[in-house]
């Protein structure tokens, strides 16, 4: 994503760029209570730029409203109709904000300058181009940007997908040299584990980037992982606090001095798992390419890969992917069960992953025994393991989700 790299004017030297989610713009009165805490930032010193998300259930009932009229309402049709919820919700919020005495202006994702890709549902930022952005605030207006959204080059509107509106704000954030993005949303900050699930999960003040982008894409909803990768690459402070509570928040920043912390700084799950199992396959060159190539096409996203040798040449070859997929992923596998001899299919749709998770971690022994150890005390049966330096993920039955996060956030001692 290119960025505008000129200087700030002097009203944008203490900039905060602000998000609201959608249970934070929900109602009137939700509005009105966000458009207080951007005039308190306003009135404490600080220049802000304000995203929002559309109301509640906008963009589910928009969706509904569009497989009423049409078998296939289009991708590019869509994105038309769904970028009219961020509308909505900004021209409230400016609104709201003119009645405390602030000037403020709402403003479409073309107005503020997001460029897109036409990856239309899921396009990705190319650039940012915040001119418009610029002179309003200079003219002393906060602006009040719609989320989830952009433009192409020939102008189409197109959507960043579920969360994107944490990517419009940190990438607008980075584009204006901003002090910080906060991220406004329905719980106080990031959580050692989902306290809905475990009730001895605790608050964390700060995560970095990594750990933070690990709780992200292993379930996490908080925030969205390309909002994460955004603000690492452009060193974005980002503060997750509740629209609800003067409750200080959780920063996601770069840390130093990892090894004076715990080495696990939380663990979470994620229950939209599906495995297929390819049995029986020839093991030989080739064929793994022969299997996911036409998943990726289809824009299928593989998590965990495990494949089983044996001693006839045969192999055993397990993947996962969401559950939303599980349908087309298998129609497409299906294919080339002939095509490259294996015995058949299997495929479960009630799994789960369960992750600790911590930089410190990869500089220290013991973890896996210790997370394996854990989960078999508590008669947990681990599916499939997968590890990257910072986290370990065992896949596992659904319906021990719970049983799980409590066993392993007790055993690393994240209780306390």
């Amino acid at each position: 994503m290119a960025t505008d790299s000129r200087p700030l004017a002097p009203l944008e030297a203490k900039l905060v760029v602000q998000k609201y989610g959608g249970t934070s713009v929900g109602d009137a009165a939700r509005i009105r209570r966000a458009a207080r805490t951007v005039a308190s930032t306003l009135e404490a010193g600080h220049g802000v730029v304000v995203v929002v998300s559309a109301m509640g259930d906008t963009t589910d009932q928009l969706i509904a409203l569009a497989r009423q009229v049409a078998r296939d309402p289009g991708e590019r049709e869509l994105d038309h109709l769904l970028s009219t919820g961020e509308q909505v919700s900004a021209s409230l919020m400016a609104m709201a904000l003119a009645d405390l005495g602030h000037a403020a202006v709402s403003l479409t994702a073309g107005q503020a300058g997001i460029r897109t890709n036409r990856l239309f549902t899921r396009a990705r930022i190319t650039d940012v181009r915040p001119d418009r952005i610029r002179r309003e605030l200079a003219a002393g207006r906060v602006p009040i940007v719609a989320g989830f959204q952009g433009v192409t080059e020939d102008e189409d509107v197109t959507t960043l997908g579920r969360g994107g509106s944490d990517t419009t704000a940190v990438a607008l954030a980075a584009a204006l040299g901003a002090e910080r993005c906060e991220i406004h949303t329905d719980v106080e900050g990031i959580y050692s584990a989902d306290p809905r699930l475990v009730p001895a999960a605790h608050k964390l003040d700060e995560i970095s980037y990594e750990e933070m982008l690990e709780f992200a894409q292993l379930g996490a909803r908080v925030m969205h992982p390309r909002a994460v990768e955004l603000g690492e690459l452009h060193g974005v402070p980002i503060l997750v606090r509740s629209s609800f509570s003067d409750a200080p928040g959780t920063l996601i920043h770069r840390v130093e001095q990892v090894e004076v912390r715990k080495h696990v700084r939380g663990v979470a799950h994620d229950v939209d798992v599906a495995k297929i199992t390819i049995v029986g396959v020839p093991d030989r060159p080739g064929l793994a390419y022969a299997i996911f190539s036409p998943l990726a096409d289809a824009a299928i996203s593989v998590d965990t890969i495990v494949q089983n040798a044996g001693l006839d040449g045969k192999t055993d070859l397990s993947f996962t992917v969401s559950r939303a997929d599980r349908v087309q992923a298998l129609e497409l596998v299906q294919k080339l069960v002939p095509t490259i001899g294996a015995a058949g299919l299997d495929h479960a749709a009630d799994l789960a992953k369960v992750s600790v998770i911590g930089t410190g971690m990869q500089s220290a022994p013991g973890y896996a025994a210790k997370m394996f150890g854990a989960l078999a005390k508590a008669n947990v049966n681990i599916e499939m393991i997968t590890t990257s330096d910072i986290r370990i993920t065992c896949i596992i039955d659904d319906c021990q989700v719970e049983t799980a996060l409590k066993a392993l956030h007790t055993a690393f001692e994240l209780d306390q």
